[in-house]
């Protein structure tokens, strides 16, 4: 049985123990304060047309990025009415959740050993998605990568965006910092 007063998560104590003390040899930083850090990880889904045609979509949606996440998703809605997508202003279109903290560290961990390998064709990611102030933006095209989801049960595939923010100053620390927590970047 798992002890979870005591448990922290491995990737956190990689950090802790080894990415810290290789990054601020590496970018020669003056204090601990200023290596970077992940801050948090934010996924959304958006259902799009689906969602316009049957509201239960986005219900769907948030039970499975629920069950990914492990912390409850919410549920996205339109802010205004665009009439030649049929959407009313109010209306649920996906869910998104961030992630701090420990729960954060245990989905990059899943995210990187589990998810990633199971893609279809997968030969990395691409490490020019920085957006110029240290965080990295992706897209899944299946969320059923996860093994919390289960595949008989699942009605729809939906893509899904993945943002990890971090403290890093620039895309070059960031890059850094995710190399070290053995992000698969594609050369």
């Amino acid at each position: 049985m798992l002890d979870t007063a005591n448990y922290t998560p491995r990737l956190l104590n990689v950090y802790r123990d080894e990415i810290r003390a290789k990054m601020k040899e590496e970018f020669g930083y003056k204090n601990d304060m200023m290596i970077p850090r992940l801050d948090k990880i934010v996924l959304n889904i958006g259902c799009g047309a689906a969602a316009v045609r049957d509201s239960k979509k986005a219900k769907s949606a948030q039970e499975d990025l629920t069950a990914i996440a492990g912390q409850k998703a919410m549920t996205t809605i339109a802010k205004k009415s665009i009439a030649g997508f049929r959407v009313r202003e109010e209306m649920p279109l996906g869910a998104k959740v961030t992630l701090r903290g420990e729960r954060m560290y245990e989905f990059l961990d899943r995210l990187i050993t589990i998810a990633m390998p199971r893609i279809r064709d997968f030969r990395g990611i691409s490490g020019k998605s920085f957006d110029g102030r240290g965080n990295y933006a992706m897209g899944m095209k299946e969320h059923i990568v996860f093994p919390e989801i289960d595949f008989d049960k699942v009605d729809e595939n939906w893509g899904m965006d993945i943002v990890i923010a971090t403290t890093a100053k620039t895309d070059a620390e960031a890059k850094a910092l995710l190399t070290a927590f053995n992000m698969p970047f594609s050369q």
